[in-house]
Protein backbone atom coordinates (compact mmCIF):
# COMPACT_ATOMS: atom_id res chain seq x y z
CA UNK A 1 0.00 0.00 0.00
CA UNK A 2 1.15 3.13 -0.64
CA UNK A 3 1.47 6.24 1.33
CA UNK A 4 -0.80 7.84 -0.92
CA UNK A 5 -3.78 4.76 -0.45
CA UNK A 6 -3.03 5.08 3.41
CA UNK A 7 -4.15 8.81 3.52
CA UNK A 8 -6.98 8.56 1.29
CA UNK A 9 -7.89 4.98 3.63
CA UNK A 10 -7.27 7.03 6.78
CA UNK A 11 -9.85 10.27 5.62
CA UNK A 12 -12.41 7.62 4.52
CA UNK A 13 -12.86 6.16 8.13
CA UNK A 14 -12.36 9.47 9.41
CA UNK A 15 -15.21 10.96 7.57
CA UNK A 16 -17.31 7.72 8.64
CA UNK A 17 -16.54 8.59 12.02
CA UNK A 18 -17.67 12.04 11.47
CA UNK A 19 -21.41 11.27 9.70
CA UNK A 20 -22.10 8.61 12.82
CA UNK A 21 -22.08 11.89 14.76
CA UNK A 22 -24.66 12.64 12.52
CA UNK A 23 -26.88 9.85 12.19
CA UNK A 24 -30.35 10.25 15.59
CA UNK A 25 -30.93 7.33 17.85
CA UNK A 26 -34.12 6.51 16.55
CA UNK A 27 -35.66 6.77 20.11
CA UNK A 28 -34.32 9.85 20.98
CA UNK A 29 -32.77 11.55 18.11
CA UNK A 30 -31.48 14.60 19.68
CA UNK A 31 -28.32 12.16 19.71
CA UNK A 32 -26.77 10.56 17.96
CA UNK A 33 -25.61 6.77 17.57
CA UNK A 34 -21.90 8.33 18.06
CA UNK A 35 -23.14 10.39 21.18
CA UNK A 36 -24.39 7.07 22.82
CA UNK A 37 -21.38 5.28 22.31
CA UNK A 38 -23.36 2.64 20.14
CA UNK A 39 -20.73 2.77 17.46
CA UNK A 40 -17.84 0.90 18.31
CA UNK A 41 -15.34 0.60 15.69
CA UNK A 42 -15.03 1.74 12.02
CA UNK A 43 -12.56 -0.44 9.69
CA UNK A 44 -12.19 -0.36 5.90
CA UNK A 45 -11.61 -4.36 4.90
CA UNK A 46 -11.50 -4.68 1.31
CA UNK A 47 -12.32 -1.59 0.37
CA UNK A 48 -15.86 -1.43 2.82
CA UNK A 49 -16.54 0.08 5.72
CA UNK A 50 -16.87 -1.76 8.43
CA UNK A 51 -19.34 -0.42 11.10
CA UNK A 52 -19.11 -2.59 14.24
CA UNK A 53 -22.25 -1.30 16.70
CA UNK A 54 -23.37 -2.78 20.31
CA UNK A 55 -26.91 -1.66 20.94
CA UNK A 56 -28.10 -0.77 23.91
CA UNK A 57 -29.59 -4.24 24.70
CA UNK A 58 -29.63 -7.27 23.11
CA UNK A 59 -33.73 -7.09 22.31
CA UNK A 60 -33.25 -3.70 21.14
CA UNK A 61 -36.17 -3.50 18.51
CA UNK A 62 -34.45 -0.63 16.38
CA UNK A 63 -31.92 -2.60 15.62
CA UNK A 64 -32.43 -3.18 12.41
CA UNK A 65 -33.26 0.42 11.80
CA UNK A 66 -29.66 1.59 13.26
CA UNK A 67 -27.97 -0.35 10.61
CA UNK A 68 -29.91 0.74 7.98
CA UNK A 69 -29.81 4.58 8.90
CA UNK A 70 -26.06 3.88 9.54
CA UNK A 71 -25.30 2.51 6.03
CA UNK A 72 -27.58 5.33 4.23
CA UNK A 73 -25.68 7.65 5.65
CA UNK A 74 -22.42 6.73 4.57
CA UNK A 75 -23.59 6.28 0.41
CA UNK A 76 -24.99 9.45 1.19
CA UNK A 77 -21.52 10.99 2.40
CA UNK A 78 -20.19 8.67 -0.69
CA UNK A 79 -18.37 6.29 1.75
CA UNK A 80 -19.69 3.30 0.64
CA UNK A 81 -19.88 0.34 0.34
CA UNK A 82 -20.21 0.04 4.31
CA UNK A 83 -21.84 -2.99 6.55
CA UNK A 84 -22.52 -3.16 9.65
CA UNK A 85 -22.07 -5.63 11.99
CA UNK A 86 -23.38 -6.44 15.57
CA UNK A 87 -21.20 -6.63 18.07
CA UNK A 88 -23.36 -8.08 21.63
CA UNK A 89 -20.53 -8.60 23.63
CA UNK A 90 -18.95 -6.86 26.29
CA UNK A 91 -22.45 -5.18 26.66
CA UNK A 92 -22.95 -1.70 26.26
CA UNK A 93 -22.97 0.61 29.28
CA UNK A 94 -24.04 4.35 29.50
CA UNK A 95 -20.23 4.95 30.29
CA UNK A 96 -19.62 4.77 27.00
CA UNK A 97 -21.98 7.75 25.71
CA UNK A 98 -19.78 10.94 25.28
CA UNK A 99 -19.78 13.67 27.53
CA UNK A 100 -21.32 15.85 24.47
CA UNK A 101 -24.14 13.53 24.59
CA UNK A 102 -24.94 13.68 28.07
CA UNK A 103 -25.21 17.49 27.35
CA UNK A 104 -27.61 17.27 24.84
CA UNK A 105 -29.68 14.93 26.64
CA UNK A 106 -30.02 16.92 29.53
CA UNK A 107 -30.70 20.15 27.18
CA UNK A 108 -33.77 17.92 25.56
CA UNK A 109 -34.79 17.54 29.17
CA UNK A 110 -33.58 14.03 29.84
CA UNK A 111 -31.12 13.70 32.69
CA UNK A 112 -28.70 11.84 31.54
CA UNK A 113 -26.94 9.10 33.59
CA UNK A 114 -23.64 9.30 36.11
CA UNK A 115 -20.86 6.81 35.96
CA UNK A 116 -21.58 3.12 36.75
CA UNK A 117 -20.11 1.73 39.68
CA UNK A 118 -17.15 -0.71 38.91
CA UNK A 119 -16.91 -0.51 35.36
CA UNK A 120 -15.65 -3.72 35.12
CA UNK A 121 -17.05 -7.39 34.79
CA UNK A 122 -20.18 -7.54 37.24
CA UNK A 123 -22.45 -10.90 37.80
CA UNK A 124 -26.02 -10.09 36.75
CA UNK A 125 -27.84 -8.70 39.23
CA UNK A 126 -31.44 -8.83 39.93
CA UNK A 127 -31.47 -6.01 42.67
CA UNK A 128 -31.57 -2.08 42.38
CA UNK A 129 -28.91 -0.40 42.12
CA UNK A 130 -29.33 2.31 44.61
CA UNK A 131 -27.61 0.54 47.59
CA UNK A 132 -24.34 0.36 48.60
CA UNK A 133 -23.52 4.14 49.17
CA UNK A 134 -21.93 4.75 45.35
CA UNK A 135 -22.50 7.28 42.78
CA UNK A 136 -26.22 6.25 42.25
CA UNK A 137 -27.32 7.69 45.87
CA UNK A 138 -25.84 11.00 44.38
CA UNK A 139 -29.51 13.39 44.30
CA UNK A 140 -30.95 13.23 40.86
CA UNK A 141 -30.56 16.81 39.45
CA UNK A 142 -33.97 17.93 37.24
CA UNK A 143 -32.50 18.83 33.77
CA UNK A 144 -34.77 22.12 33.43
CA UNK A 145 -34.31 23.53 36.69
CA UNK A 146 -31.25 21.93 38.19
CA UNK A 147 -32.64 21.31 41.63
CA UNK A 148 -31.96 18.17 43.49
CA UNK A 149 -35.60 18.14 45.18
CA UNK A 150 -37.28 14.86 42.71
CA UNK A 151 -39.19 12.29 43.15
CA UNK A 152 -39.43 8.90 41.19
CA UNK A 153 -42.72 8.48 39.84
CA UNK A 154 -41.94 5.50 38.12
CA UNK A 155 -38.89 2.70 37.48
CA UNK A 156 -40.04 3.05 33.38
CA UNK A 157 -40.64 5.57 31.49
CA UNK A 158 -41.28 5.41 27.64
CA UNK A 159 -38.92 2.97 27.29
CA UNK A 160 -37.33 0.21 29.48
CA UNK A 161 -33.66 2.34 29.46
CA UNK A 162 -35.21 5.28 31.28
CA UNK A 163 -37.32 6.76 34.66
CA UNK A 164 -39.86 8.74 35.33
CA UNK A 165 -39.17 11.34 37.55
CA UNK A 166 -40.63 14.76 38.87
CA UNK A 167 -38.94 17.97 40.61
CA UNK A 168 -40.74 19.04 43.29
CA UNK A 169 -39.45 22.84 42.62
CA UNK A 170 -40.30 23.40 39.41
CA UNK A 171 -43.14 20.74 39.34
CA UNK A 172 -42.06 19.26 35.95
CA UNK A 173 -41.64 15.71 35.09
CA UNK A 174 -38.62 14.45 33.16
CA UNK A 175 -37.22 11.20 32.82
CA UNK A 176 -33.53 9.69 33.62
CA UNK A 177 -31.40 8.00 31.41
CA UNK A 178 -30.49 4.53 33.61
CA UNK A 179 -27.38 4.25 33.91
CA UNK A 180 -26.34 0.67 32.69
Amino acid sequence: MTAIQAIAEDARIAGAWAVLATVPDPEVPVVSVRDLGLVRDVALIENELEVVVTPTYSGCPATEYIASSIIEALDAAGLGPARVRMQRAPAWTTDWMTDEGRGKLRDYGIAPPGPVANAGAVPVRFAGRRAGGDAADAPLACPRCGSVHTALLSAFGSTACKALHRCLECKEPFEHFKPL
